[in-house]
């Protein structure tokens, strides 16, 4: 009798991890090659700086207003595009958010004078609001908090693979394409980058099922496995209602400890490229092959970090030792600012630390957020949280047009991640560690 409830047992559990495998292998990569256009098309803007600043008579200033003012669109929709999300679907919202994104990026091949770059920036942050925390939101119609950890990092790799395949690439145009029909590399670069967003935009209706019940390619037998998984997780949840996301403190908490970690996000995401460059390195391809060990180091990172915190159902300080370690990255790399290798070792340090801490940010708020709060504490956390994506790059522009060094930027930048790092650890771990 022992024998076959143990081997009922292991049947079951054996069923589980092949139906969560058949569902990963379904979405993940999918959604991960979503996530690599969308942040490729939000800082291939740092590639374009080595040669549009020039061409248009801009100034590190100016460069560093339009890159951050994306955020403010960003900023203003976020809510209500994660909302409309939960309420019509994510198939049909993510499709809309990638075809006018895609769309609006290309438009950067008009930009003339320093308003009409400002204006697109914004346009496009407000074509984007929604998709990432709708991407965060849509996994926990999938995975239960136990598996969530895994999954987010293997989604969020996105980033640093955008940076390794988007690094070469934004280099080879630049220096491939310039000057053909009469186009400048900047230009070329914003146009063939918007492609791939605009048809896999497309590729998102016929693709994508919005809940479990709608899955055509899921058994009835999974399907209940599934629902059962997510049905097991409902006691945890703390706040169900919209209202209740905005008078949650510890939304209010997260918010502030993700606004840390998006300072040092953006620092990496908008200047490394100029980092490298000022290092030494000259030609445009070079410098996006150096970009490549950076991103690359952090892509396998993120996966090793996610396992060890679903291992350990450990949340906060797989959070904040990432978000030290990137801290540190960044103010050693002003020691060696000359040196192409230390330049480049202090930047993969700071850059593991930074996206280690962003991916396993994400295993925290829906622990203890379901319903429609969810759908409004993740959109309102990453909403105010990516304020820092216009902070970042305009202080570090304004502060390297005052000092022509961009090193006071980066202690800024460091201390930002100091903070989210000690922020992070005053949520009760009984709340997330699960």
């Amino acid at each position: 009798m022992l024998k076959t409830a143990y081997g009922d047992a292991v049947a079951q559990r054996s069923s589980e991890e092949d139906t969560y495998a058949k569902v990963t292998w379904r979405l993940i990569p999918f959604l991960f090659l979503c996530y690599v256009f969308a942040y490729l098309d939000r800082v291939n803007v740092g590639f374009a700086k080595l040669q549009m600043l020039s061409d248009l008579k801009f100034s590190e200033t100016i460069y560093g207003l339009g890159a951050g003012i994306f955020f403010i669109g960003y900023f203003i929709f976020e809510v209500p595009s994660n909302i409309a999300l939960h309420r019509f679907g994510a198939r049909k919202w993510i499709a809309r958010i990638m075809i006018s994104w895609g769309v609006i990026s290309a438009s950067m091949i008009f930009v003339k004078s320093p308003t009409m770059f400002y204006v697109l920036r914004f346009l496009l942050g407000v074509a984007e609001a929604g998709f990432f925390p709708g991407i965060i939101l849509y996994l926990t119609y999938w995975y239960p908090a136990s598996r969530r950890s895994k999954i987010t990092a293997l989604f969020m790799t996105g980033i640093p693979i955008a940076g390794v395949i988007g690094g070469p690439l934004s280099g080879w145009i630049l220096n491939h394409f310039h000057g053909m029909s009469g186009m400048p590399g900047w230009q070329w670069l914003f146009l063939l980058e918007a492609i791939p967003s605009i048809v896999t935009g497309f590729v998102v209706l016929a693709y994508l099922d919005d809940r479990i019940a709608s899955a055509k390619w899921l058994s009835a037998e999974e399907k209940a496995l599934l629902e059962k998984g997510l049905a097991s997780e409902s006691g945890h949840i703390e706040v169900h209602s919209a209202a209740g996301a905005f008078t949650n403190k510890r939304v209010w908490v997260l918010s502030a400890c993700y606004f840390g970690i998006i300072m040092g996000l953006y620092g990496i995401g908008f200047w490394l490229p100029t980092l490298i460059k000022a290092s030494g390195v000259t030609d445009s391809f070079d410098v996006g092959l150096l970009t490549m060990i950076p991103y690359g180091a952090a892509a396998v990172a993120m996966v090793a970090i996610g396992r060890s915190s679903d291992r350990n159902k450990e949340r906060r300080w797989h959070v904040a030792l990432p978000a030290v370690l990137g801290a540190i990255g960044l103010a050693a790399s002003t020691f060696v600012p000359q040196n192409t290798v230390l330049a480049v070792l202090s930047l993969t340090v700071a850059t593991v630390g930074i996206l280690g801490a962003l991916c396993q940010f994400w295993s925290i708020p829906p622990a203890f957020l379901g319903g429609a709060a969810a759908a409004a504490g993740i959109a309102l956390i990453n909403s105010v949280g990516n304020l820092a994506g216009f902070v970042s790059p305009y202080l570090v522009g304004w502060i390297k047009d005052l000092t022509l060094s961009t090193d006071v930027g980066l202690y800024c930048i460091a201390v930002s991640l100091l903070a989210a790092a000690a922020i992070v650890l005053t949520v009760p771990k009984h709340v997330v560690n699960r």
